[in-house]
């Protein structure tokens, strides 16, 4: 079975709830992925913010030409296109771009099986925690959404911090404490606005609300800041949203940078890199909680070898914005995500005029 065809359409869609005054949107690339006996599958990219249109001019005019005739093997054309793509960048816009066609390939790879039970399904099911982009939110609306959550039994949360003044974050994550009450796992991110300075102050003023891990306190880049960080903290730190490959994964980890790895599947390039960092983190024994996407994340987080938790940003899954046609490929009820009873990743997004339904 050879790749015969390679199709890209996109989509954008408004966010019910903005992530800030410069997110109102999220860009969503589609790829459907030829055969040459006559099955599809289907993949995505996704950017909230900027390079969409760079993703898609990466896919059709130097991905899909280097992937046709190509045998439809994830693992070969995953590790055949980045060397092929390297030169444009190790990461970013390229590995954004080849997560579209390495899902695809997956789905394929799948049959009539479904995406868990083909990467060796170890739990029916796996806890979700619900996720805010708030930190533009007032205080009234950051405590009701924590009471939404709370309400809808989720067993964990999380919410933005890194407001300019301290005082600010501590008092917020103190009305949200008193929200969920204190059986709740409670998380929050800073999204890289800290120095070490600021960071090793707030994580003290922060301590007391006894919070389960802090994210991205740092530059992501900053791997000697972290590492310091760590060291210096009792609270856990998690880390890998904004990393890009299995490369920086091992470095991270080697350094002992984190407590909690959490690769976006979209940014490091698919399924295919995603179980390489998983493998990874699991000879450092430290757990892999992906980052965002729950459709497909979800489905992944079923076979992953150490208790994940699965994220879901109030209202912004791709159910949620619209994207996909019912049935859906997960579940999620009463803080808890199942899949199963589709085929591949049983994404089937929903069509635009004058196109199919990508499946």
């Amino acid at each position: 079975m050879r790749i015969s065809e390679v199709r890209v359409s996109a989509r954008t869609v408004p966010l019910p709830r903005p992530w800030g005054p410069d997110v109102p949107v999220n860009h969503v690339i589609v790829c459907e992925v030829g055969a040459d006996d006559g099955r599809t599958g289907v993949g995505f990219s996704w950017t909230p913010q900027i390079g969409a249109g760079a993703v898609r001019a990466m896919l059709e005019s130097e991905c899909r030409p280097a992937v046709l005739g190509l045998p439809a093997h994830p693992e070969l054309v995953w590790d055949r296109l980045w060397r092929h793509l390297r030169e444009a960048g190790g990461g970013g816009v390229t590995t954004i771009a080849m997560a579209a066609i390495d899902i695809a390939l997956w789905d394929l790879r799948c049959g009539e099986r479904g995406l868990a039970d083909v990467l060796g399904r170890r739990r029916d099911s796996v806890p979700v925690y619900g996720s805010g982009v708030n930190r533009h939110y007032s205080p009234e609306e950051l405590v009701a959404q924590a009471e939404r959550w709370a309400a809808a039994g989720y067993p964990a949360v999380k919410i933005k911090v890194g407001r300019d003044d301290l005082r600010e974050d501590v008092e917020r994550v103190a009305a949200v404490r008193r929200a969920v009450g204190p059986d709740t796992l409670l998380m929050v991110d800073a999204n890289q606005r800290w120095d070490l300075l600021r960071a090793r102050r707030a994580i003290a003023e922060l301590e007391p609300y006894g919070l389960h891990w802090v994210e991205e306190p740092l530059p992501a880049d900053d791997l000697a800041g972290q590492v310091r960080l760590r060291e210096s903290v009792r609270v856990p730190i998690a880390l890998g949203e904004s990393l890009y490959t299995v490369y920086e994964f091992r470095d991270l980890l080697t350094a002992g940078a984190c407590d909690v790895v959490q690769p976006n599947v979209v940014r490091v390039g698919g399924i295919t890199p995603f179980l390489r960092i998983a493998e990874l983190a699991r000879a450092f024994d430290v757990p892999v909680h992906p980052h965002l996407l729950p459709e497909i994340s979800g489905q992944l987080a079923l076979a992953l070898p150490l208790p994940p938790m699965v994220e879901d940003v109030e209202d912004a899954s791709f159910a949620a914005l619209g994207l996909l046609a019912e049935p859906y490929p997960v579940r999620i009820a009463g803080g808890v995500l199942r899949a199963g009873g589709h085929r591949g990743h049983g994404l089937v997004f929903s069509a635009l005029d004058g196109e199919g339904g990508g499946r």
